[in-house]
């Protein structure tokens, strides 16, 4: 089986982006498990070559087919949409506008059955809205671009895999949004992405939204009962390896401890906290269900404005979204 090809986008280039692309590049590991080609700017990824030290020469692409994928070289599809001296640290609109671009280009390629999956260094949602792109983040510009309704966030670590139901809401309007078909609609992605990945009859579990999963009445309103368990029902009736709803208080440390390979959280600090208490530098944060059938993963942190520029990011994230992105790639 050939390796999949794994389009990096550059992310907000004032940030630590290119950094971390060279030096996870720089990792052995990486060419022996995909072919990586980043979306981008040459100039940028230059200058971070020039930073750290890397030994790295760039090959700039107009196709995947014009990749060499060997040690030593970088290969890039260069947009040439930054000047030269952009001031790393600092907010700025070009920077916001290109990272957009950035994503905009992978999305084209990986449509077009160029990409397998597309990794994503971060982006500062302040550029990117000055630059004149109103959204809360990558998830959302991946879904407008793919014409995607039904998608999720997954985020993964070694151990634990979650996918939420609910994301970037205040926690009533999350409750109010999950409903048995928002409940079945993500049992169907947890299942179809963990398949697709290999994964034989995924296990997925569904949090409870109150303490005890609401024990049957004693805490909250029936919420369980109405919005959770008509979805579960409806995915075991569609041969989905799906249980619950479970207490969170505990479901994570089963799931850790292998009994589940997915937990289904309601909101979103019941899916992050697990996940970040793990190990930040491990996390990752991954979209699915886009319309192409490309998986997206980014690193689990932010551009990291205070030390761009300075050798001092920390590669681990891109290397676990990369992983990620290997792993979930379609087989």
């Amino acid at each position: 089986m050939s390796k999949p090809i794994i389009g990096i986008t550059m992310g907000d280039a004032a940030g630590v982006g290119p950094e971390i692309i060279v030096k996870a590049l720089q990792h052995e590991e990486v060419l022996s498990i995909c072919r990586p080609v980043v979306i981008g700017d040459a100039k940028s990824i230059q200058r971070a070559i020039e930073q750290t030290g890397a030994a790295f020469t760039i090959h700039t692409v107009s196709s995947t087919a014009e990749c060499e994928f060997k040690p030593g070289v970088i290969d890039c599809f260069d947009l040439d949409l930054l000047p030269a001296d952009l001031m790393q640290g600092e907010v700025s609109a070009v920077a916001g506008d290109a990272a957009f671009q950035f994503i905009k280009k992978a999305v084209e390629l990986a449509q077009a059955g160029e990409l397998q999956g597309v990794c994503t260094a971060p982006l500062n949602k302040e550029a990117l809205h000055k630059g004149g792109h109103l959204y809360p983040g990558h998830t959302e510009i991946f879904a407008e671009l793919t014409d995607t309704q039904n998608y999720s966030m997954m985020l993964s670590s070694p151990k634990l895999k979650v996918i939420h139901l609910t994301t970037h809401v205040g926690l009533r309007k999350a409750i109010d949004n999950i409903t048995p078909e928002r409940t079945l609609t993500v049992l169907r992605l947890a299942h179809d992405t963990l398949t697709r990945a290999g994964y034989d009859r995924p296990r997925i579990a569904v949090c409870g939204i109150n303490p005890h999963a609401g024990e049957n009445g004693l805490f909250g309103e029936g919420e369980e009962e109405e919005k959770l368990i008509p979805g579960i029902n409806q995915a075991i009736e569609e041969g989905i390896n799906a249980s619950g709803p479970y207490p969170a208080d505990t479901l994570f440390y089963r799931a850790v401890r292998g009994d589940f390979d997915i937990v289904i959280a309601c909101y979103h600090d019941q899916g992050h906290v697990p996940i970040k208490v793990l190990g930040l530098e491990e996390g990752v944060n991954i979209t699915v269900g886009l319309k192409g059938g490309f998986i997206r993963t980014s690193v689990d942190h932010g551009t990291a404005f205070d030390i761009a520029g300075k050798n001092l990011a920390d590669e681990r994230s891109m290397l676990a979204a990369l992983a990620s992105a290997v792993e979930l790639s379609p087989k």
